[in-house]
């Protein structure tokens, strides 16, 4: 990109993730350079899955306590959202979601089909989410899931009519938006028929 110049970045935090504020001048289309400040969140990448059981009508879905929901709206803290979690060191994203389906709700999948990457908020995050679906049956499930005691996870898992989550979405009881978007991916390709 040639429209974008001086580029200085000031880390402002290094808690959990990295919080930079990036000053440049950047070129808008009548030709005029200004001066621009933002703030970037990094909190790294991520992968989430929808599970699905075509034979049951069924999908799992997650439920847990999230603080920056609880911030914005604190009657809305508790999230229904698909498995999903942050990519560690180099993994690949199927591998994460490989690992995350095992430890947030107790299935063992061996592949996933990616079907998207998104950002979630380009405005202030960097993530990208990396989606993927796969089929989940009662042979694959190895545990109970509920996520890590080690990273502080307290999971419930969901096992859920497909309809009745796309009544969720409508309803807005599901607003998480990679949750919704992996649903209407399944039910514009009839997944579970």
């Amino acid at each position: 990109m040639n429209k974008i110049k001086n580029i200085t970045k000031t880390i402002l935090s290094e808690e959990w993730a990295t919080l930079t504020r990036i000053d440049y001048d950047f070129q808008f289309e009548d030709g005029a350079w200004k001066s621009v400040s933002r703030e970037c969140y990094n909190r790294g990448n991520g992968a989430a899955i929808l599970l699905y059981n075509v034979e049951k009508g069924t999908i799992i879905l997650t439920k847990q306590f999230r603080m920056p929901i609880y911030e914005n709206t604190e009657d809305e803290g508790m999230s229904i959202e698909v498995c999903a979690g942050s990519i560690e060191h180099n993994d690949d994203p199927l591998e994460t979601v490989i690992r995350e389906t095992e430890e947030e709700v107790g299935y063992k999948i061996k592949d996933a089909k990616q079907v998207y990457k998104a950002y979630t908020s380009p405005g202030a995050l960097t993530e990208k989410m990396f989606l993927y679906v796969a089929e989940y049956s009662e042979a694959t499930k190895i545990s109970e899931g509920g996520g890590l005691e080690s990273e502080n996870e307290e999971i419930e898992v969901l096992e859920l009519p497909f309809a009745k989550v796309v009544a969720m979405i409508a309803s807005e009881e599901i607003r998480d938006a990679k949750t919704i978007m992996l649903v209407q991916y399944a039910q514009i390709h009839k997944l579970l028929g």
